[in-house]
């Protein structure tokens, strides 16, 4: 049984792993940094879709929590003043407003420093067309 969180990213994309090193050692938060492509993501209890398609928070009772939720979970973790970020991170309305904000990096993150093409995440119709297939 794990002890810690796990944060679970996407180790292919130049600007993930970016971002989770500047995380580490500014941020420092209390948990496991994991590229997705390198974990047992059925341990996890999650999809390689969800993977891909955000940054995951696995608590270690098993409990996941995506995108900018994952980002507070994060925050809070850290302690300090960046507990308090997370707090209201976590809250309504910064909530809504950190999703909004969350999705558009996400959606743009093959733009961003670092990113390089394989930072693009699947577009909806490449995932409704792979669904109905069978690998």
């Amino acid at each position: 049984m794990r002890t810690r969180p796990v944060l679970v990213f996407d180790g292919d994309c130049g600007f993930c792993t970016t971002a989770v090193r500047v995380i580490e050692r500014r941020v420092r938060p209390r948990c496991e940094t994991v590229p997705w492509q390198r974990s047992d993501l059925a341990e996890y209890g999650v999809s390689e879709e969800r993977a891909r398609r955000e940054v995951l928070w696995v608590t270690p009772t098993g409990s996941v929590h995506g995108g900018a939720r994952a980002v507070s979970k994060l925050l809070l973790s850290a302690g300090g003043g960046w507990s308090v970020v997370g707090a209201v991170l976590a809250l309504a309305p910064a909530r809504w407003a950190a999703a909004g904000v969350y999705r558009l990096v996400a959606a743009n993150r093959r733009r961003l420093p670092g990113g390089t093409p394989a930072c693009a995440l699947p577009d909806a119709g490449a995932r409704r067309a792979g669904a109905g297939q069978e690998a």
